[in-house]
């Protein structure tokens, strides 16, 4: 074996092992040269293998810094194992207050009436005609008219981007993804065999003539695009841009997938791609941000040619939508209570937005008004992965670039979820990230 592989086996069990912490600054290849008595090339080598392993990351001018693993063991999603005592600014699962009375009196409304039995039998795939009718009335409200031979319950919105990429793709598939996106997307791609291609963003949006580009060059099977407020950019795409993407996708027969999450949080939107291109788009949406995560109940609105094969990938899966779930939310779906929950939460989001502005002034954070994040650029001499660090040891996580970038090079910067903790907690949480971005002693 050569002599190198010894120093990284031995660097990288070091590293695994957490000798060093999270953003700690590695000797220099000269340094390392010397001290392993190898050759400056080699060294260079050493470091190019860990950084393959995903151990440590190189920069350019600066050196090479080791990464936080327990970001990268789950870097495909947003969120990490927290502590107990810790406030959660990783991953959103917004509530408002009477939520858990709400949930109490609907089970106490649903055993005290209609066919029980029903719901504890197989459910058609797509669900019920009178279920995926309370939908489509909720779409409706959302600017999108479709009827429900159209719609696919599903369990969760992640299912539905799951059984969507399944019956549009095949290995091997381009996909175009922002630059920054929705991770959840980026791993179900990844493990599906699918290539997600990146598009440059932009402070409005992706960069639409580098998708026309993209389209030219190679075979795109589809777009996947966050319209309605993106995660973790914030933007909302205008009329023209929403014209423009149509455009493309049309002129080079792509689909599209349109993640409607955080759609809900809108209010005056622009309508849906679905509304647009009709022929090309899959609507994928939820409740989970709206209502609870537990309820797992997700929805499809799909060109009806699609619908089959949408069907049978259901059937292979999960078989059929849970049934008690699914008649607690769409029950809550046609009395007005998803409504008014969705009201409730844009007037929450838009405090907790307002806190951040204020607390986080003048650190440039990107952030829609009433979303439930923040995208807060550092600056290039600033480490990510150390002030993560720092944080998680005052009881306080929060994200960090990585998870969300499908380029190679990943930018600097956090990504706070603001939704997840009480207004008070908010408060008392992003001084702390204030004033560890501010005293970062990497910079």
């Amino acid at each position: 074996m050569p002599k190198y592989k010894g120093v990284v086996d031995s660097l990288a069990a070091q590293l695994r092992d957490g000798r060093w912490p999270a953003g700690h600054r590695l000797p220099t290849h000269r340094k390392l040269a010397a001290d392993e008595g190898i050759a400056v090339v080699t060294a260079s080598r050493v470091y190019a293998e860990l950084e393959g392993m995903g151990l440590v990351s190189s920069e350019q001018g600066r050196g090479t810094f080791v990464r936080d693993l327990a970001a990268a063991a789950g870097e495909e999603f947003d969120q990490r194992s927290v502590a107990v005592d810790a406030l959660d600014l990783s991953f959103n699962y917004p509530a408002v207050p009477g939520q858990a009375e709400l949930l109490r009196q609907a089970l106490r409304d649903l055993a005290a009436g209609g066919d029980l039995d029903a719901l504890l039998r197989y459910q058609p795939p797509r669900g019920r005609d009178q279920d995926r009718d309370a939908v489509a009335r909720h779409l409706h409200r959302r600017g999108l008219d479709v009827g429900r031979e159209q719609i696919l319950i599903v369990n969760g919105a992640q299912q539905g981007l799951a059984v969507t990429a399944m019956a549009l793709f095949q290995p091997g598939d381009v996909v175009a993804v922002d630059a920054l996106t929705y991770p959840g997307f980026v791993v179900l791609a990844r493990t599906l065999g699918l290539e997600p291609a990146p598009l440059p963003v932009t402070e409005i949006g992706p960069d639409l003539k580098a998708l026309e580009q993209l389209c030219r060059r190679r075979r795109v099977r589809a777009v996947y695009a966050m319209p309605t407020l993106h995660n973790p950019l914030g933007w909302v795409l205008d009329h023209s841009q929403r014209a423009q993407l149509v455009s493309i996708a049309h002129r080079y027969g792509v689909s599209i997938i349109e993640d409607a999450s955080y759609a809900y949080l809108v209010e005056d939107a622009p309508p849906p791609l679905a509304t647009l291109a009709p022929d090309l788009t899959v609507y994928v949406s939820g409740l989970s941000k709206s209502v609870a995560p537990g309820l797992r109940i997700g929805f499809i609105a799909a060109p009806a040619a699609l619908v089959p094969a949408l069907e049978r990938i259901i059937r292979a899966t999960t078989w059929h939508t849970p049934g008690l779930t699914t008649a607690l939310a769409c029950r809550w779906l046609t009395d007005g209570t998803v409504d008014r929950l969705e009201e409730q939460k844009r007037d929450d989001a838009r405090l907790r937005q307002s806190i951040a502005s204020e607390v986080l002034a003048g650190l440039g954070g990107v952030g829609h008004p009433s979303s439930y994040f923040v995208w807060l650029p550092l600056p290039q001499d600033a480490r990510p992965d150390r002030i993560a660090a720092a944080l998680a040891d005052r009881r306080i996580a929060v994200s960090t670039a990585e998870p969300f970038a499908t380029t190679s090079t990943v930018p600097h910067a956090l990504r706070l979820a603001l939704g997840s903790v009480g207004i008070p907690d908010l408060r008392n949480a992003l001084p702390a990230v204030r004033e560890e971005v501010d005293h970062d002693p990497f910079r």
